[in-house]
């Protein structure tokens, strides 16, 4: 066995374990769509909608009710007699803040008890509730305010995790951004947004490369949307050649003695 059999035996166990594991194999979210590369083209209808949408409470919602009531006779004389306000102004997301509304749709209130405030508006919520809380009170004022809107940012950037929407709504710039931003790994054509009942979820691919392939998406975030920034087919090799490298360098310390035996040399020499 000369050097050249060596090295063709190494080639070939490298290129099979090579080609069991592709960028495939990093990619998550994929779908066998051949167009899934596209960047998603949104209409100016939808994408006015997105630009005024205003999130509803729904199950599994935490919420924030403060209730003030009129504590003078000054008009502006208000003091809160409810409040389930974060004291501590905490940015971050909290799973345990608040009011968690039921999946029947309810939160329980003082005085009130039970209330269904699934599919309100945070203003919508609070009219209903200063109007039921008129029934007790004389001239009550209630704020409601959702407390864990987020975004799921996965992938290619710096710190990937959930990120609170602190302003009601959030574009995907923004998101990347509080996520420290994208890795030199990052497919930056081809960045998904995954929105919706995840077994039939609404899926979009934005390019962020290119200002007319922008001009064509939307950026707006929706609560509970996940956003996923691809490895690029090189990222993908690369690691899987860090993966097999090992395994590599194992094969050839085993066959590299037996190239330099003895008997292999006298059987060469013999050739």
């Amino acid at each position: 066995m000369n050097k050249s059999i060596f090295m063709t035996i190494s080639t070939i166990i490298f290129a099979l374990v090579l080609s069991g594991c592709t960028v495939k194999d990093y990619r998550l979210f994929q779908s066998s769509d051949i167009l899934e590369e596209k960047t998603t083209v949104v209409d100016q209808a939808t994408y006015e909608e997105e630009l005024r949408f205003e999130n509803i409470i729904a199950p599994n919602d935490r919420v924030d009710v403060t209730v003030y009531i009129q504590a003078g006779e000054g008009t502006q004389q208000m003091t809160s007699m409810l409040t389930s306000k974060d004291t501590n102004n905490n940015t971050t997301l909290q799973e345990n803040i608040g009011l968690l509304v039921t999946q029947k749709g309810e939160i329980r209130l003082p005085l009130l008890g039970s209330v269904n405030v699934s599919g309100l508006t945070q203003d919508q919520a609070s009219e209903y509730l200063i109007n039921e809380y008129r029934k007790f009170i004389r001239n009550p004022y209630v704020a409601v305010e959702i407390k864990n809107q987020r975004v799921i940012v996965m992938g290619e950037v710096t710190a990937p995790g959930i990120i609170p929407v602190t302003n009601g709504t959030m574009n995907l710039i923004e998101a990347i951004a509080r996520a420290g931003d994208l890795t030199s790994g990052a497919a930056r054509t081809n960045i998904k947004v995954i929105r919706g009942d995840l077994r039939k979820p609404d899926v979009r691919i934005v390019n962020l490369t290119r200002l007319d392939a922008l001009a064509m998406s939307s950026l707006y975030l929706k609560p509970n949307d996940i956003v996923y920034v691809q490895p690029t087919r090189m990222t993908g090799f690369n690691r899987t050649f860090n993966e097999v490298n090992p395994f590599f360098n194992m094969i050839t310390s085993i066959l590299s003695p037996l190239s330099n035996s003895p008997s292999l040399n006298i059987l060469n020499t013999a050739e």
